[in-house]
């Protein structure tokens, strides 16, 4: 799929697509439209024959605000009120044991500037491993200076946090707080591979939550939930033991073409893999984890 970005009343805007062309904001799920119709009229007028504009509801609004055509979409969210609160009431021991593992293991965690010192840290995680949770990490391979780029946005309301060992960056949290500062989400979350049996990134949840509740946002947001018809996963049992949970809430399609209208309505701004049934996703996905490996593996061995 081919995207690109472009500036539209001085909102960047990314727009996907060759046949359907679909634009959402570049920040979607990080940025909000308290009124789309300005941003609206600027998309009608671009001249980038855009087909589709999508966008979603901040939290905690799950009630629909506006009449344009929508659909249900989700946020893995954990409300915040106090760290004490979510440590004691949120949470089941399986997580407050992980998180007291890298403690005494030796992890520290503190956020960090952005800085050059991070930015390395994050490009040698990155370059860690070629293959992630079954699929090719799209990180993997990117020189400093893209990731120094990549990691630059939205630095105004943004907060890094570290999982230390010793002075070695083993874990690095990024977190975006929206305009309003009322929900804040993991942009990044990763740790080193080799490092996982000292439970950094379970550590770096506990400082996320902590650093939300002392800034008053009320909710940290872990992407989706639930992805497509992909429901229950093992990032999903993660999310649910660290006290995230579904919340519904409305995204909006408007259709700005007679093809963008046609198109929503056939249901084709929908993936193709997210029209299969789950069965044959499922068994596609343990094939593409099982030729990674191989693939992983035969590079291993002959280097």
């Amino acid at each position: 799929m081919t995207t690109r970005l472009t500036k539209i009343c001085g909102r960047e805007i990314r727009i996907s697509g060759r046949l359907l062309r679909i634009a959402q904001l570049e920040g979607d799920g990080y940025e909000f439209l308290e009124d789309p119709e300005p941003l609206l009229g600027g998309l009608r007028q671009s001249g980038r024959g855009i087909d589709l504009f999508t966008f979603m509801q901040r939290l905690p609004e799950t009630t629909p605000k506006y009449t344009y055509p929508m659909e249900w979409d989700n946020f893995a969210a954990l409300p915040v009120s106090t760290f004490d609160h979510w440590w004691m009431e949120q949470i089941g021991f399986k997580a407050r044991n992980k998180a007291k593992q890298a403690e005494k293991k030796g992890v520290t965690l503190r956020e960090v500037p952005f800085d050059h010192t991070l930015v390395k840290g994050i490009w040698e995680i990155y370059n860690e491993t070629p293959i992630r949770q079954g699929r090719r990490f799209p990180h993997y391979g990117k020189d400093l200076e893209t990731v120094h780029r990549e990691e630059a946005t939205f630095l105004d309301r943004s907060v890094f946090i570290g999982a230390f060992l010793g002075e070695k960056l083993i874990g690095f949290i990024k977190l975006v707080a929206e305009e309003t500062r009322t929900q804040a989400g993991l942009m990044n979350i990763l740790s080193l591979v080799e490092q996982r049996d000292k439970a950094p990134t379970n550590a770096l949840i506990a400082q996320a939550v902590r650093s939300c509740a002392d800034r008053g946002i009320s909710y940290l947001v872990y992407s989706q939930f639930a992805y497509g018809i992909k429901v229950q996963s093992s990032i999903t049992d993660f999310k649910e033991r660290n006290g995230f949970q579904r919340i519904d809430v409305p995204r909006y399609y408007v259709p700005l073409t007679y093809s963008g209208r046609a198109a929503f309505q056939l249901g084709l701004h929908h993936r193709f893999v997210d029209r299969l049934p789950e069965s044959v996703v499922s068994r596609v996905r343990e094939l593409r984890n099982a030729w990674y490996d191989r693939k992983f593996q035969a590079a291993k061995e002959s280097t």
